[in-house]
């Protein structure tokens, strides 16, 4: 018999023992970072964990509350320097529930409607538990102004600043972020063509959050725009990499290794930012789906002349990855409606391009090219029913010439004759120069 002759004094300790050891705490996953984001209609609460944990969630009334448990975790993260000014959340609390789980009460301000989901550990970034708030009853802002004057509406322009909150996009030296510089271009570029008469640019995202691809897809419907552009600085496998691009989507595919690289790594950016659902909410048909295609060719094509044009205007300032328009699976492109571009500004990864991109003034400058190409492609095909097509006679057009540009060229693309190309700007011969800039007559 197990502990025949052990003394009773001895046996009782041991019990002891045991009963403590299994009233212990058990902990599989520590809680090693909290962050939050606001975003304009929702806010994002981030657990960064070392390992997967269960989770469960649900709200309280009198006051309002919502209830995080996390299975067999403990914080170890710091949660009372959270920005939550601007958000629901008036406090923030935390407790273990069962001796073995987190609990995290967020004491609300008002009513909302929670959300949550898992992310796997996913290249560098941890095992993460995404709370989202949605808030609840808010008046939905009216997403579009169009200047009326006599039936003659703005051409409207949807800058999209990839990446974001959660995502921070490709990193350079230093700890620089892609999501950071892309904002601060696309805020630039927005100032330049709203200097633009005929011309209003909206902001997709207009601060440091997530927003899911497709969602961004869709704003740019919301806004009606005329253009979707969506602003990038990538990253590639090697340093010496460099250059600006501009892409536009592809039915078929990607037209080089590096823009199915870049294609493949932007695509994943819903797994890094946590999209949460995937599905689509419409399911297409066979019919919807040939009616889609049409629309979706007539669309690439108007994408890829004013991406031509985008990349004129940038060949003129800076050094370009490819000389043209190059044509990959991006998911933040594939509006059957709504002709789009990405613009790579420069490959973060590269130390010499890194610096500049990092510099206000470089940033400021890309802004002002990426404006100049986008209002050359609009000056010389305004849409009908805008202020720039019933003024089109009215409207200097201008074109930098970039490497490639020949005379006759330029002409054709204008609809006008190089003898009146030539006229307009007081030229005797047909001598140019790439980063001149040309006066474009009316057709």
């Amino acid at each position: 018999m197990i502990g025949a002759g052990l003394p009773v004094r001895f046996l009782t300790s041991i019990v002891f023992l045991l009963a403590t050891l299994v009233a212990l705490p058990v902990f599989s996953a520590d809680v090693e970072g909290v962050r939050l984001w606001r975003a304009p209609d929702h806010t994002r609460l981030v657990f960064d964990l070392d390992g997967p944990a269960e989770h469960k969630l649900f709200t309280l009334k009198n006051p309002d509350r919502v209830v995080i448990d996390v299975s067999g975790a403990k914080l170890t993260a710091a949660i009372d320097n959270l920005p939550l000014a601007d958000t629901p959340i008036a406090g923030v609390r935390h407790a273990t529930q069962n001796q073995r789980d987190l609990r995290v009460v967020l004491d609300l301000k008002q009513p909302v409607n929670p959300r949550s989901f898992a992310l796997r550990r996913h290249e560098q970034l941890p095992d993460r538990l995404v709370i989202d708030l949605h808030d609840r009853g808010k008046v939905e802002e009216k997403t579009i102004q169009q200047v009326q004057v006599s039936g003659q509406k703005d051409i409207v322009i949807a800058i999209d600043a990839g990446h974001g909150g959660e995502d921070p996009g490709a990193l350079g030296p230093g700890g620089l972020r892609e999501k950071d510089v892309v904002l601060a271009i696309s805020r630039y570029l927005k100032k330049s063509l709203d200097k633009k008469r005929g011309f209003s640019a909206k902001l997709v995202r207009t601060g440091d959050y997530y927003i899911p691809l497709r969602d961004r897809v869709k704003k740019g419907r919301q806004l009606r725009a005329d253009l979707f552009v969506s602003i990038h600085a990538d990253a590639f496998t090697r340093k010496d990499a460099r250059g600006a691009g501009v892409y536009a989507v592809s039915s078929r595919g990607a037209t080089s290794e590096t823009a199915r690289f870049l294609a493949q790594r932007e695509n994943e950016s819903d797994l890094i930012g946590g999209a949460g659902d995937l599905s689509l909410s419409d399911k297409d048909d066979t019919l919807a789906g040939v009616l889609l295609d049409l629309a979706m060719t007539a669309t690439m094509n108007a994408s890829l002349d004013i991406g031509s044009s985008v990349l004129s205007s940038l060949g003129s300032f800076t050094h370009l990855h490819k000389k043209k328009v190059e044509q990959a699976n991006f998911s933040v492109l594939r509006n059957p409606d709504v002709p789009s571009i990405l613009v790579e500004t420069g490959f973060i990864t590269n130390p010499q391009e890194a610096r500049r991109l990092r510099d206000p003034s470089f940033q400021k400058r890309m802004a002002e090219k990426l404006s100049e190409g986008i209002v050359a492609h609009f000056s010389s095909r305004p849409p009908a029913g805008t202020w720039l097509a019933a003024n089109a006679s009215r409207v200097d057009r201008k074109h930098t010439i970039s490497r490639g540009d020949t005379l006759s060229a330029i002409a054709a693309r204008y609809n006008i004759s190089v003898a009146a190309l030539k006229k307009a700007n007081g030229m005797r011969n047909s001598m140019i120069r790439v980063g001149q800039t040309l006066t474009i007559p009316s057709g």
